[in-house]
């Protein structure tokens, strides 16, 4: 075993002496069959190493379980004595929560949580684990410091930071990996990935996320056919898009897909893994895609193609999503009389089903599956400088329909782009930088010409009068030709852009009346 030491912050401290008496409590009330031995386990330790604050804690502990060991820190930290020793304050320690187990979300141990010091702390025994050939979830024991380091996923995410010693303890390699900026396996690659298939996304996201490699062999097995075909058939979706949820929200989502990529890990992930689809999308320039996307998010100035279209706090995520499902943005369904025309499309099933995407990001998705060609035909009109350009209600009601189902008509003209880029570029590379800027002009040509026509706001447009107004100026009562009338009114109102009076609008749906079906009376 390697050892290496580390230097821990007050509170850090603070929280060891505490968890060290908690210890020396337990032993002396002989509630365990041994003596209790504590470690820091896990991704804090590697954080520490890396000198990335971390206020997740996973507290392993050799003769106990989790959830005893916590309420017996509980009720210690109640006495007098340890809050005087300790300097226990009234809000220093939180309220103890047990997390049940639940194998198929990868909780295989019953958990406790509490809050202590301001850090947040998971307590669990140290284990050892046996899969069967079809499942993913283990049959657990009791194990060892090094069985339980053997069974983790990389040897990075081995390491253990042993309380009593003041030592970090490396029973697998890690510290020599750190050091390298490898990411391996601690056991053989192989039967670690048919384990646990999970742990192939689990590396892509660690090494994406710490900006590591992926150690040779650990990448060979990685691709293994056998290896991608359990991970697609064995894994949760839901399990599969928290993984992708945290690759695309995390530092680094672009050398995530790019690792999906190479590895080909994509049908394993972005598509339905119960329902055998007829068709499958063309990935060999899915590179292309988020090459794309990455080169517009770093380029933020004011007026730029990312700043316009990337708004949010979350309009960065759902970009990286529409980047991934790209190559499935040109897969239509078979034609199908019994089709309900609101089905989904092939892209929205592979998101949904591929990945549990939620409700919000699948209606994007959606959006944009369904506007792309409209949105690229305006696109090729405006830099062909095609006569009806200049007509702000054909580009204003546009955007609207766009915009009406999730608000998301900018991620929608992004989508556009980025489908289009792996259309007519064969590369986006260093070597292309001019092609790139010219299929990029392009599009700022298409926005800028959406900014001079002033309606980039237009889904916000505030109407002059609503449905009941327009009624009594007709004199008749609502009805169903109420709302194709008021997109008149806003068809008219983008035409005439300084107008306060809607008389205009008024005319306009009284000479088209015969045509909305209004009634007379």
């Amino acid at each position: 075993m390697v050892t290496a030491s580390i230097q821990l912050s007050p509170r850090e401290q603070q929280l060891r002496r505490l968890l060290l008496d908690v210890a020396k409590s337990i032993d002396k009330a002989g509630h365990a069959p041994e003596p209790i031995v504590l470690r820091w386990a896990g991704g804090w330790v590697r954080d520490k190493l890396l000198n990335v604050e971390s206020h997740d804690i996973d507290v392993a502990i050799n003769a106990m379980t989790g959830v005893p060991f916590a309420e017996h820190m509980c009720d210690y930290c109640e006495e007098p004595e340890a809050v005087a020793k300790h300097s226990i304050g009234p809000d220093d320690i939180g309220s103890l929560h047990n997390v049940a187990r639940n194998p198929d979300k990868s909780k295989h141990l019953e958990t406790a949580m509490v809050k202590i010091f301001g850090l947040d702390l998971d307590f669990v025994n140290l284990r050892k684990e046996t899969y069967t050939e079809d499942s993913r979830n283990p049959q657990m024991e009791f194990g060892t410091a090094q069985e339980d380091a053997l069974r983790r996923d990389a040897t990075v995410n081995a390491l253990f930071y042993n309380l009593h010693t003041d030592q970090v303890e490396d029973l697998t390699g890690g510290l020599q990996d750190m050091a390298a900026k490898i990411m391996r396996t601690p056991l053989e690659p192989f039967q670690t990935f048919m384990d646990d298939p999970l742990r192939v996304l689990r590396l892509v996201r660690f090494a994406s996320r710490l900006q590591f490699t992926i150690d040779p062999v650990t990448r060979q097995f990685m691709a293994d056919p056998r290896v991608l075909e359990a991970l697609r058939v064995k894994i949760s979706r839901e399990r599969v898009g928290t993984e992708l949820e945290k690759m695309l929200k995390g530092a680094h989502p672009r050398e995530s897909l790019q690792l999906i990529d190479e590895l080909g890990l994509y049908y394993a992930v972005f598509s339905d893994p119960i329902r055998e689809a007829t068709v499958f999308p063309d990935i060999s320039k899915w590179r292309v895609a988020y090459m794309c996307l990455d080169t517009l998010i770093q380029e933020t100035t004011p007026g730029s193609i990312g700043h316009l279209l990337i708004h949010k706090d979350d309009g960065s995520y759902y970009s990286w999503n529409l980047a991934a499902v790209s190559p499935w943005m040109i897969v239509d369904d078979p034609p199908n009389p019994k089709r309900k025309a609101n089905a989904p499309p092939p892209v929205a099933v592979a998101a949904r089903e591929g990945f549990r995407a939620p409700n919000k990001l699948t209606d994007i998705i959606t959006a944009s599956y369904r506007n792309r060609s409209e949105i690229l035909s305006l696109k090729k009109s405006v830099c062909s400088r095609e006569a009806f350009i200049n007509e702000r209600d054909r580009f204003g009601m546009a955007i609207r329909r766009w915009d009406a189902q999730v608000g998301s008509w900018r991620l929608q003209v992004l989508n556009a782009m980025l489908v289009e880029a792996t259309d007519v570029l064969q590369q986006w590379s260093l070597e292309d930088v001019k092609e790139q800027e010219e299929f990029l002009a392009g599009w700022k040509a298409f926005l800028n010409h959406l900014a001079e026509l002033d309606v980039l706001e237009a889904p916000s447009l505030k109407r002059l009068l609503d449905g009941r107004k327009l009624a009594k100026e007709l004199g008749i009562k609502p009805g169903i030709w109420t709302g194709k009338a008021l997109e008149i009114c806003v068809a008219w109102q983008l035409r005439h852009p300084e107008a306060k009076d809607p008389a205009g609008a008024i005319d306009e749906v009284r000479q088209r009346r015969e045509e909305l079906g209004i009634p007379l009376h």
